[in-house]
């Protein structure tokens, strides 16, 4: 009696060597018109591989006009290599490409190249988040002027944040626009704010302290001890500019009961 055939363990033996050029062909793959297994297998790993990094090129545009297309293309297909997909969406290849980035050897002189990777993910990601109406300003209304310091925000769907070192937000923006890129002009480290409050992705940079003071909201503290964050980082850290701030932004989408 033969064994039950299972699409899914055919896959497991297939895929693997797809985007692992040292793995050979499978086994029982069919040989059609006189064609070698080796040769045929070939064009699905070579069309495979090439999808991946057109998906990378798509995800990551402004990385790209920043290292060139060559350049791009040799360094995502290490990573095609070394990061099989894990989902059928190809929008959801990559996460890790700006990791890898940090450890790749001919980009080390490009040190901020990661972070503004981070920020294209980070501006994907707020694009294909959940719909959700931004919170109004209006709602600080009826809260009780003694318990402001206790309330807790949610978080919108699309609301990320990126923490930089370097110029990442300069350097993004001026590498996602089209037409010619202007000289850097500071070297400052940079914190993203990237949120979706309407239809279109918006990418901010964050005053000082304004990255660890969303980031503890985000994360469940109340607003009190969210400030008390944010002027531990930076004395400069203005409460009120960054409650407008955030309430303009559609940071979050409503005040916790």
């Amino acid at each position: 009696m033969k064994p039950e055939f299972r699409a899914s363990d055919y896959a497991a033996a297939f895929s693997p060597g797809l985007t692992n050029p040292d793995l050979a062909a499978p086994e029982d793959a069919a040989v059609v018109h006189g064609r070698s297994v080796a040769a045929r297998y070939n064009v699905y790993r070579n069309n495979v591989t090439v999808s991946l990094i057109d998906a990378l090129a798509a995800i990551y545009p402004a990385v790209q006009r920043i290292t060139g297309v060559d350049f791009f293309r040799a360094m995502a297909r290490f990573h095609v290599r070394a990061t099989p997909p894990s989902s059928p969406l190809l929008f959801e290849y990559g996460r890790g490409f700006p990791s890898f980035i940090e450890t790749y050897e001919y980009a080390r002189d490009m040190p901020w190249l990661a972070d503004t990777a981070r920020i294209e993910r980070a501006w994907l990601d707020a694009y294909h988040a959940a719909d959700a109406a931004p919170l109004a300003a209006e709602a600080f209304a009826n809260i009780d002027p003694g318990a402001l310091a206790q309330v807790r925000f949610v978080a919108h769907p699309a609301a990320r944040i990126v923490r930089s070192r370097y110029p990442a937000v300069a350097i993004f923006v001026m590498n996602r626009a089209d037409g010619p890129v202007a000289p850097l002009r500071s070297s400052d480290a940079e914190d993203a704010l990237v949120t979706r409050p309407g239809d279109e992705v918006t990418v901010s940079r964050l005053p000082q302290g304004g990255a660890a003071f969303l980031g503890a909201l985000i994360a469940g503290a109340p607003l009190g001890a969210a400030a008390e964050t944010a002027f531990e980082e930076s004395g400069a850290f203005d409460l009120p500019v960054n409650l407008a701030a955030m309430i303009s932004a559609g940071v979050f989408a409503a005040i916790q009961p």
